[in-house]
């Protein structure tokens, strides 16, 4: 039997179902919210927390992750929806929309679960971006369908790591809000570009098959101040991982000698300006299964960058590259039925 909920009692249903049902059932369903950030001039701690609802599952999850100085930050908080599915708190995390569009609170209370304690509030430095939904199968199995805001801002307040508080004014960050099928142990590769600059903010979500063939791009340039968001129209990659000494060095299956990230990305913008920016930089959250060495655990991570552009500009970023099997930054594939045609690596061989 369906289950009616308040939120119900509201204009908004977009199919004939009770709110909370989706389009199709799907075990990999999900709402998230995703919040990143970091300090506007130099290298530092990168704070995240996520929001996500997995309606198959009836469970809504919080993820902390990041980093605070070489401390690696990491604990997922979970719960039940069968009661309440809109009821944004998950075990000390609680996230409030304070005004649409415009301002979020972010709070993770303390506790014996909480490895870093966050009162710290987002504050839109641009108007937010709509992509395009993006779809993606292996066969015919659905691997990727969604779609995806995002929006750039500044964070201001207080964290609270093994027991001593630190100041966050006015760090550069972004969040987002996406919907729909994503099964992330089955993607071959993903690039996620949040790019910080006094100007605006840059960014793309571009997906490849593992031979570079591109799945998806679509991302823009949003200007501080709340200007109309200019589409980019093309996109290029040439990075490559580095080792703790700064040396270029390949993935392999783990990444066990990587320690960043370094390399050029190029954007064009509809209307034809091009942005070059060069970027090196150090993990802030790696996906790795180095201790496990577990095949669908994914590769890479986000890397915390520091960025120039070809037009002088300076700031900072966050490149999340991730994935299973890509021929340049993935080139030792793992994972089970990867696209595009739900291929496992061993039966390459047999």
């Amino acid at each position: 039997m369906a289950l009616f909920d308040a939120e119900d009692e509201r204009f908004g249903h977009q199919l004939p179902e009770p709110f909370r049902n989706v389009v199709h059932h799907n075990d990999s369903w999900r709402e998230s919210l995703f919040f990143i950030m970091q300090k506007r001039n130099e290298p530092g701690d990168v704070l995240i927390l996520t929001l996500a609802h997995f309606p198959a599952h009836n469970e809504m999850d919080s993820l902390q992750l990041g980093r605070v100085g070489s401390s690696p930050v990491m604990a997922r908080h979970a719960r039940t929806t069968a009661a309440d599915p809109n009821n944004w708190n998950v075990g000390p995390v609680s996230i409030d929309i304070v005004e649409p569009k415009k301002k979020i609170h972010l709070l993770a209370r303390k506790s014996d679960a909480t490895p870093v304690e966050l009162d710290i509030t987002f504050t839109a430095r641009t108007a937010p971006y709509q992509l395009r939904r993006g779809t993606m199968k292996a066969g015919n199995e659905v691997v990727w369908d969604q779609t995806h805001m995002f929006q750039s801002g500044t964070y201001n307040g207080t964290y609270t790591h093994n027991g001593k508080t630190y100041e966050v004014e006015n760090w550069w960050g972004q969040r987002d809000h996406s919907w729909g099928v994503r099964v992330h142990n089955r993607c071959p590769m993903w690039m996620w570009t949040p790019i910080q600059l006094e100007e605006g903010f840059l960014q793309v979500w571009h997906w490849e098959y593992p031979n570079g063939a591109r799945v998806y791009t679509d991302g823009c340039f949003a200007p501080v101040g709340g200007g109309d968001p200019i589409p980019v129209i093309a996109f290029e990659h040439d990075l490559q991982w580095q080792d703790a000494k700064g040396n270029d060095v390949s993935y392999g299956q783990f990444g066990e000698e990587v320690a960043g990230l370094a390399g050029v990305l190029s954007f064009t913008l509809e209307g034809g300006r091009k942005i070059v920016v060069e970027g090196t930089g150090r993990w802030a959250q790696r996906y790795s299964g180095i201790a496990t060495k577990a095949p669908n655990v994914l590769g890479g991570g986000l890397s915390e960058m520091q960025v120039t552009t070809s037009d002088g500009q300076r700031g900072s970023a966050i490149y999340e590259l991730t994935g299973q099997w890509h021929h340049r930054y993935f080139p030792i594939a793992r994972g089970e039925k990867l696209p595009p045609l739900g291929v496992t690596p061993g039966e390459l061989h047999s």
